[in-house]
């Protein structure tokens, strides 16, 4: 009579028996897939725009760039080997991840503020297809995938609020107390 480790050994492939069932593993891994799609675009994107600004937004926006494309390099990696961890094959050709991807690449010439505006919406779209990711892990209790795709998501509305926030008129936002509240008696 066979054991199961001799017939895992005799096909070459050993069954993953991590406590989730392979439908939610299947499911995770298409989710994972797309965002890992994202990502890559995400960076050859980014990194096209640190390869090629140039004015007045020339350093902050090269140096501000490099970080996040260094970022999603490292994420690309990381978001991959979840994939296999799931037991999927990851997506690995970029017309794969153009296929996946909500992000479309662009040839258009762009000034450095379209440019900021436009990774800005990409970093939104991103992290919209990390949260709906996220909470297909919660509803599968993946708590492993969730917390990767948290922590991408995180990452993701910080940097368009960083993007955003270069491009802005230039000003120092600060709550100001309404009169109201200024009028109200101070405890002693």
């Amino acid at each position: 009579m066979a054991t199961r480790e001799s017939t895992q050994a005799a096909s070459g492939s050993a069954q993953v028996e991590t406590g989730l069932p392979p439908t939610d593993r299947q499911l995770l891994a298409q989710a994972v897939g797309k965002a890992l799609a994202e990502t890559y675009v995400l960076y050859t994107k980014t990194q096209a725009i640190h390869w090629n600004v140039v004015g007045p937004l020339f350093y902050s926006l090269h140096k501000l760039t490099e970080e996040q494309y260094e970022n999603l390099a490292e994420a690309v990696d990381e978001l991959a080997e979840r994939i296999r961890a799931l037991d999927a094959p990851a997506p690995g050709s970029f017309g794969e991840f153009l296929e996946l991807s909500d992000i479309r690449e662009t040839r258009e010439k762009q000034t450095a503020e379209q440019a900021v505006m436009m990774l800005c919406a990409d970093h939104e779209t991103a992290a919209r297809t990390f949260r709906n990711a996220t909470r297909q892990a919660t509803d599968c209790e993946d708590v492993v995938t969730a917390d990767l795709l948290t922590d991408r998501m995180a990452f993701h509305e910080k940097s368009a609020w960083m993007l955003r926030a270069l491009v802005q008129e230039s000003a120092v936002e600060r709550t100001v107390p309404s009169r109201a509240a200024a009028d109200r008696p101070r405890p002693s």
